[in-house]
């Protein structure tokens, strides 16, 4: 399996506080990987460092085969990079930032640009001080998708964003990925935007790495299980560590099992709180997945 980013015990200090902690990763080429977390996990301060735009404090990045310390102009005009806090020339037209952006990439596909024009709704003669937000973004997008680089980074590409753009832009990310070999690497505080796009997940915690698999991988081993137990029932002492959030209350129990295999996870509970009947076993969304594990953080935090 070929890696697009790779970073072995990245670690970015602030002072005394670790904005990144010891952070090793893989994201596959071809991939669309989220990079969830929640405010303030190090998401961002990952980012700058993978790009050259921060130093580590320590550890390694390497992007595209290369350091990230040596990225060049020959490795970023392979890489896309859309952000939140984007500064944009506000002055310009759209056209006139179009025009600004692609002599500075040999790979600009002028075809394309045109059909993300057209896909985006983008006035050519507006100027990008006029246009919401949404607009800036589709903007953004576009002129970082018309070289059809290799490696594209969105840093919170959604924040603000009414619904009904942000399933634009979501749906025409869909289908320019189902066109395109390329690999996307999309940080957010919410699964809910990144859900339908992501075939890979990492989950950042107070600058900690807390998993990095595939989607598939992690909806086969999370469930939620549930059983109808006795009143007076307890949970024991010490849960196996595989449960996370365990809840009982008079008549049922309930239980995410991250480690989940069927039948072994329904008869290991029924031991561990005896008189459990009726278990029940259900598959899990990434949104609930990331909940469950985010809520499990912040109890341990």
């Amino acid at each position: 399996m070929n890696s697009v980013i790779e970073t072995h015990g990245l670690t970015r200090r602030f002072g005394r506080t670790a904005a990144v902690d010891d952070l090793t990763l893989c994201v596959p080429e071809g991939s669309i990987f989220a990079f969830l977390g929640p405010n303030g996990a190090g998401k961002t301060t990952t980012i700058k460092m993978l790009l050259n735009i921060l130093q580590p404090t320590s550890g390694s990045a390497g992007i595209l085969g290369v350091d990230s310390t040596r990225l060049g102009p020959r490795e970023f005009a392979q890489i896309g990079y859309v952000s939140e806090n984007q500064q944009m020339p506000e002055w310009m037209t759209v056209g006139q930032m179009i025009e600004f952006c692609r002599p500075m990439y040999p790979t600009w596909d002028a075809a394309f640009c045109a059909k993300l024009l057209q896909g985006f709704d983008l006035p050519l003669d507006r100027k990008l001080k006029s246009l919401s937000r949404g607009m800036k973004m589709k903007a953004a997008l576009l002129t970082s998708l018309a070289y059809r680089p290799r490696l594209l980074v969105l840093d919170e590409p959604f924040t603000g964003l009414d619904p009904l753009v942000r399933d634009e832009v979501i749906r025409g990310m869909l289908e320019l990925t189902e066109q395109e070999n390329w690999t996307v690497f999309i940080s957010s505080h919410d699964i809910d935007e990144v859900e339908r796009l992501a075939d890979w997940v990492g989950v950042i915690d107070a600058g900690k790495i807390r998993l990095a698999e595939s989607a598939a991988s992690l909806q086969a081993r999370f469930r939620r299980l549930e059983g109808v137990v006795a009143n007076g029932a307890r949970l024991p002492a010490s849960p196996p560590k595989s449960w996370l959030i365990p809840e009982i209350n008079e008549h049922s129990v309930r239980v995410v099992e991250s480690e989940y295999r069927p039948g072994l996870s329904e008869t290991s509970l029924a031991e561990a709180i005896s008189g459990t009947e009726g278990i029940s076993a259900s598959e899990m969304s990434l949104r609930e997945i990331f909940l469950a594990l985010a809520r499990t953080f912040r109890l341990k935090s």
